[in-house]
């Protein structure tokens, strides 16, 4: 079958781009590599938004919740809902290989082949790690993902990074019995860090109860240790595991077959139309994070929702 639409992606972003579609009468299918929302599903199980519930709405369903702010296991109740709730068209398990341009798109995925005027790439960018590039990061001692804090308890770990993942992993894991180390590249933790943790990670540093190194580079990892460059001293650190909260990127291997490209400005952002989403691809657009790059702060749910309307308008229009 031919669509009016395909979207590479079944998360919050790519479910509204397929919602926008329907009430716009085109037809339009979801492709997943994962589950329906894979990325939320991924995150850690007690992990808390920044965004409030009625940021992360989609076309104004309402997003019930009991907390000031949701978790993850609330958002993944309320985004399966919506897509009940639209009869959404979407093959989950179902990874895109190639993506072909000539008249229109031949979309060749791990199970069959698709044909479409129009594709909407909302991939996400959790996927892929952003990595240390440093000896000793692929040993099993290393993780690049956090799921919850018992597997860690009474253990010595250190944990890298300055962001939310790298902070909450560090408080959790610290109250479950964890002897803690944070190894922060900057000399202060970043400034998008959830108003309500900041000060918590700054008495338990304060306190002793976290030890931190700002200022600090990783140099090499071993099967039993970390050696760290920090405010021109090198120090080794005896630990169990390692928790590299580095951040995630794009899949910009998977920009470059589609025949996007990406800007030379230091952070690989792909080309494309503010106004319409529209990359130098015809027909081909971007929606939600992955139009940042490696500025993954960029976009985010809450303020790239519109990205739906903007590129649906433009489809209409031609």
């Amino acid at each position: 079958m031919k669509y009016d639409i395909i979207i590479v992606g079944g998360g919050p972003i790519g479910i509204a781009c397929f919602i926008e579609a329907k009430k716009n009468n085109l037809s339009a299918l979801i492709l997943e590599k994962g589950t329906i929302t894979n990325s939320i599903y991924n995150y850690p199980l007690d992990m808390t938004f920044f965004s409030t519930s009625e940021k992360l709405t989609i076309n104004d369903i309402p997003f019930n919740c009991i907390a000031p702010k949701p978790g993850r296991k609330e958002a993944l109740e309320y985004y399966r809902n919506v897509a009940n709730y639209y009869d959404i068209n979407i093959n989950l398990y179902e990874e895109v290989l190639t993506i072909d341009k000539s008249d229109y798109f031949t979309v060749t995925t791990s199970k069959n082949t698709y044909f479409s005027d129009n594709i909407i790439l909302a991939t996400g960018f959790y996927d892929i790690p952003h990595l240390l590039g440093v000896e000793g990061e692929n040993l099993p001692i290393v993780s690049h993902y956090y799921k919850e804090a018992h597997p860690y308890a009474f253990q010595n770990i250190v944990v890298i990074g300055a962001n939310n993942s790298a902070v909450d992993a560090a408080l959790e894991c610290y109250r479950k019995g964890a002897n803690v180390t944070l190894i922060v590249r900057g000399s202060e933790f970043t400034s998008r860090l959830k108003y309500w943790v900041k000060p918590d990670i700054e008495n338990r540093i304060k306190e002793g109860a976290i030890k931190a190194y700002f200022n600090s580079t990783v140099e090499k990892i071993s099967h039993t240790s970390i050696t760290v460059q920090s405010n021109h001293e090198t120090i080794t650190i005896e630990t169990d595991h390692i928790l590299a909260m580095t951040g995630y990127e794009p899949n910009f291997n998977f920009l470059e077959r589609a025949g996007v490209l990406l800007q030379d400005d230091g952070y690989k952002t792909p080309f494309y139309n503010p106004e319409t989403m529209e990359t130098n691809v015809k027909d081909l657009y971007l929606a939600g994070v992955v139009s940042g790059g490696l500025q993954t702060n960029i976009w985010f749910i809450e303020n790239s929702r519109v990205h739906a309307s903007q590129i649906i308008n433009h489809i209409q229009s031609k």
